[in-house]
């Protein structure tokens, strides 16, 4: 537990630091977003690369592929009940594709992977990147079309095909195609010159920072006064922290799944919403500023969720 407490402390004050940077004028909208592709095209690609050729064999990669099932299994769940709420509650048509991302993808890598580093240490990695793998694919794909169809509802115009020529180069980003690069390079049995992964290393170790901090500046960015608690809110709130973990403990409790894999599963599961959705929302014509101000919501909700979850995860396998 005080271990726990303590990792806990160690990211909330890195967060505070992005948070006192931001409203100290430090970054605009133009700096914040230089962090984000600094953490995602160039530390976590680095990251990945050095962790997982500098640990990994072919027998330990294989060893993970059970696990990928997992994650595409609670995301289509979960879009599948929020789907069915956004009916039941009447949420606007032009607000269910949102709605459904909200409540059932999450930020496996701003918030996620460091957590989970903090938590697990670096062992932790090859999990992280199995569930941003699924979260990838279904954020793309169905989340990215029912944005879409939100946008298309909102403006009169048809709705954009589920698979796009956009949506193929979004999923192939950074992070997946380095973890490919190294996997199948340690399939093939090649190594990378210690001087090269040395320098993997160094730069990866950027990630956990840069990605605390930019929470920060979204955390100090949230505009209050914008905020209107209702039912939508408390069930995009219940999707992120109550069911998408519930489905996970329910997709891996009775798995042979390790141990490690299953508590990372978790921890990603209950994440906050991603941060690309409003950026999604805006692209598509759909309703951005629902989108931004959940987003942020979830974001600030899990500086108390992220505590309780790190503090308990060991009871619940």
């Amino acid at each position: 537990m005080l271990s726990a407490l303590e990792s806990v402390l160690s990211v909330l004050l890195l967060i505070l630091l992005g948070v006192v940077l931001a409203k100290r004028g430090w970054f605009d909208e133009r700096s914040s977003s230089l962090v984000a592709r600094l953490v995602v095209s160039v530390a976590l690609p680095a990251y990945m690369i050095s962790n997982l050729m500098g640990g990994y064999d072919r027998q330990k990669l294989l060893a993970m592929l059970p696990g990928l099932p997992v994650p595409f299994v609670v995301m289509l769940t979960s879009l599948l009940i929020a789907r069915v709420l956004g009916r039941l509650i009447k949420i606007p048509p032009h607000r269910r594709g949102t709605f459904a991302s909200l409540f059932a993808l999450s930020n496996t890598i701003f918030i996620g992977l460091p957590v989970n580093f903090v938590l697990f240490g670096e062992k932790s990695l090859p999990f992280v990147l199995l569930y941003y793998i699924g979260n990838t694919v279904t954020f793309w794909t169905l989340g990215v079309y029912g944005i879409a169809r939100d946008g298309a509802a909102k403006g009169g115009r048809s709705a954009a095909r589920i698979v796009s020529r956009e949506g193929l180069k979004r999923m192939l980003s950074p992070p997946l195609l380095s973890f490919i690069a190294a996997s199948v390079l340690i399939l093939v049995g090649l190594r990378l010159p210690g001087f090269l992964l040395d320098l993997c290393k160094t730069v990866g170790n950027m990630t956990t920072p840069l990605s605390m901090i930019f929470i920060g500046i979204t955390v100090a960015g949230v505009e209050w006064k914008r905020i209107r608690p209702d039912l939508g809110m408390a069930l995009v709130l219940a999707g992120r922290f109550l069911v998408a973990p519930a489905l996970l403990v329910l997709a891996v409790g009775w798995t042979d799944l390790p141990l490690l894999m299953k508590k990372v599963f978790l921890i990603q599961a209950a994440m906050p919403a991603m941060t690309q959705t409003p950026i999604i929302a805006r692209a598509y014509g759909a309703d951005a500023e629902y989108a931004g101000v959940m987003t942020s919501v979830t974001t600030v909700a899990s500086l108390l969720t992220i505590p309780i979850y790190m503090s308990f995860i060991d009871r619940l396998f």
